[in-house]
C-alpha cells in the first residue's frame, strides 16, 4: 500500500463518493454554526422544504456579536444583531439542533466551546462557516472553514463536496525559551512563509517542539496556521491529545469494545513513515523569539527586539508599497524600536487565546502589578466553563486587583461585530489572530502578541519584551 499522510487517511476515511481527480463528496462528523453564516443558509432549506437530515451532528453557538460587559443577564442592543441571535434560536429549535444560546452559562467561543465539552475526538472531519475551524487540528481531527452556501449543504446532506487539498509537513524541533509561547511560535512561521505561504495545503504539525507543547498551546498553533492560507492544520494524536478528549469525554465508545475499537483507531492516526509531502519547512524552535506584528497582516510580524522595517529594504516594488501602506495605517516610522511602542488598550481573548493556560500566563505576569495609568486592558474569558475556572482558581481576582476589566465570554474585541470596538488611532495590545486594518474598529491600530506579551504591554503602558519585564522583577 502507497505510504499516506495523516490527512489523506482522514479523508480517505471519510470519502461517500469520488467525483473527479480533485473533488470528492466528504461525509463531516460535526457541524458548529454560528448566528452570521447560517441564516441563509436556513432560508435555503426552508425555501425547498427541506429539514436538516442529522439535527444531533449539528451544535450551534451564539458567540460573535454577543456583548461581554458584566452582569448577569445579557442583552444584544443591536437590532441587526439581536435578529440573527433570535433566528438561530429559531431554527435550531425548529430543527432540534443544541444551542449555546446568549445566556446558557456554557456559552462562549465555538472553538473553545466545542473541544473543552468533548465534542471534537481524533480522526473526526469537523466543518463551521468561520475560517479558524482549523483549531481542531490539535486533536488530530480535520477542521476548516466552509461558507454559507456549503453550510445548507451541510445542513441537508450531513456531507460536503470537498476540493482535495495539497500536503505539507512543518517540523519543530528544539525547545521554545523561556518567555516564548505557542503564539510566538506561529506567528515566526507566519512571518517566515508568509500570509499566502500554505494556500492550497493542509498543514501537518511534527518535531520534539510540538510534542512539548500542550494541548491549549496546540489549539493556538492550529487555529492561527489559516493566516497563512491553509486550509487545514493538524498534529498526529498523540497520548496527551487522547487524554485531553477522555477527560471531557469519559464515555466515549459506550461499551468496553466500542471504546478499545476507538482507542486502537486513534492510534493508527500518524502520516506513515514513507509519506510524502508536497512541501516541507523545519524550524528550531529554541531560535524564536516573542514576536510582535507591526503592520496590518499577521505575516508583517518580527522579533519584539527588532526595528520596523524600511520599505526601500523590500525585494520588489509590490511588497515595497505593502509596507509603505501598513505603516501609514499603523503610524509608526521605519527604523523606529518595536519596544516601546506606547499602546492606549490591551485587549486578551478570542478563540487564539481565550483558554484557562492563557490567563494564568497573563495572572502570572500582572500579580501585584498594576495596569499602567491611561491603558485599558480587558480579559474576555473564551466560554462560561473557562470564566468559572478562572474564578475558582483565583485568577480573576489576580486580574482585577491589577486593574483588568473582567468580562463575561465571547468573540469581543477580536473583530468589531459587537460593542467592544476600538475607536480611530487607539493601538491595541492583542492576543487575537488578525491585525487587518479595522479588524478592531475603522482606524484602530492592532499588534498581535502572545497573552503574556499582552500582560506586559498593559502594566509598562508599551510594547514590551515580557522576558525584561520578569527578569527585572525577579
Amino acid at each position: 500500500m502507497t505510504p499516506r499522510t495523516l490527512y489523506q487517511k482522514l479523508v480517505d476515511s471519510h470519502t461517500v463518493a469520488s467525483i473527479d481527480d480533485d473533488n470528492v463528496l466528504l461525509y463531516c462528523d460535526l457541524h458548529l454554526m454560528n448566528e452570521y453564516t447560517s441564516p441563509q443558509a436556513f432560508a435555503g432549506l426552508h425555501e425547498q422544504a427541506r429539514g436538516v437530515l442529522v439535527p444531533g451532528q449539528n451544535v450551534a453557538v451564539v458567540s460573535h456579536i454577543i456583548p461581554t460587559h458584566p452582569g448577569a443577564i445579557r442583552v444584544i442592543a443591536d437590532p441587526a444583531s439581536a435578529l440573527q441571535a433570535t433566528n438561530l434560536h429559531a431554527n435550531c429549535e425548529r430543527h432540534a439542533i443544541p444551542l449555546f444560546d446568549t445566556n446558557d452559562t456554557l456559552q462562549g467561543i465555538e472553538h473553545v466551546v466545542a473541544p473543552e465539552h468533548g465534542m471534537i475526538r481524533p480522526g473526526m472531519v469537523v466543518i463551521c462557516g468561520d475560517s479558524h475551524t482549523t483549531t481542531y487540528g490539535a486533536l488530530g481531527a480535520l477542521g476548516f472553514g466552509i461558507g454559507t452556501s456549503e453550510v445548507e449543504h451541510v445542513l441537508a446532506t450531513q456531507a460536503l463536496v470537498y476540493r482535495m487539498a495539497k500536503t505539507m509537513r512543518i517540523r519543530v524541533d528544539g525547545r521554545l525559551p523561556p518567555g516564548t509561547t505557542a503564539k510566538d511560535l506561529i506567528l515566526r512561521i507566519i512571518g517566515a512563509i508568509g500570509a499566502q505561504g500554505a494556500r492550497g495545503y493542509v498543514v501537518e504539525y511534527c518535531g520534539s517542539a510540538i510534542r512539548d507543547l500542550s494541548i491549549e498551546a496546540r489549539f493556538t498553533l492550529c487555529n492561527m496556521t489559516v493566516e497563512a492560507a491553509a486550509r487545514g492544520a493538524l498534529i498526529a494524536p498523540d497520548e496527551a491529545a487522547i487524554d485531553y478528549v477522555l477527560r471531557r469525554a469519559p464515555d466515549i465508545g459506550g461499551d468496553g469494545a466500542q471504546r478499545d475499537a476507538a482507542l486502537q483507531y486513534w492510534q493508527t492516526l500518524h502520516s506513515d513513515a514513507d509519506a510524502q509531502f508536497d512541501m516541507e519547512y523545519v524550524f528550531d524552535a529554541s531560535q524564536v523569539e516573542p514576536h510582535v506584528t507591526w503592520g496590518t497582516s499577521p505575516d508583517q510580524v518580527l522579533p519584539v527586539s527588532a526595528q520596523v522595517p524600511f520599505p526601500e529594504d523590500q525585494i520588489d516594488e509590490a511588497q515595497q508599497r505593502s509596507v509603505e501602506r501598513a505603516l501609514a495605517y499603523t503610524q509608526l516610522q521605519p527604523g523606529a524600536a518595536l519596544a516601546g511602542t506606547p499602546i492606549q488598550h490591551v485587549f486578551i481573548g478570542s478563540c487564539t487565546n481565550g483558554r484557562i493556560e492563557d490567563l494564568r500566563a497573563v495572572a502570572s505576569v500582572v500579580r501585584g502589578k498594576t495596569v499602567a495609568t491611561g491603558v485599558r486592558a480587558m480579559v474576555v474569558p473564551g466560554s462560561g466553563a473557562v470564566k468559572a475556572q478562572a474564578e475558582r482558581e483565583g485568577l480573576a481576582d489576580i486580574l482585577t486587583a491589577a486593574g483588568f476589566e473582567w468580562r463575561q465570554p465571547g468573540c469581543s474585541m477580536c473583530l468589531a461585530m459587537n460593542d467592544d470596538v476600538l475607536a480611530d488611532g487607539v493601538r491595541c495590545a492583542s492576543t487575537t489572530n488578525r491585525n487587518f486594518e479595522g479588524r478592531q474598529g475603522r482606524g484602530a491600530i492592532t499588534h498581535l502578541m502572545s497573552p503574556a506579551m499582552a500582560a506586559a504591554a498593559a502594566i509598562t503602558g508599551a510594547i514590551t519584551d515580557v522576558r525584561k519585564l520578569e527578569l527585572s522583577h525577579a
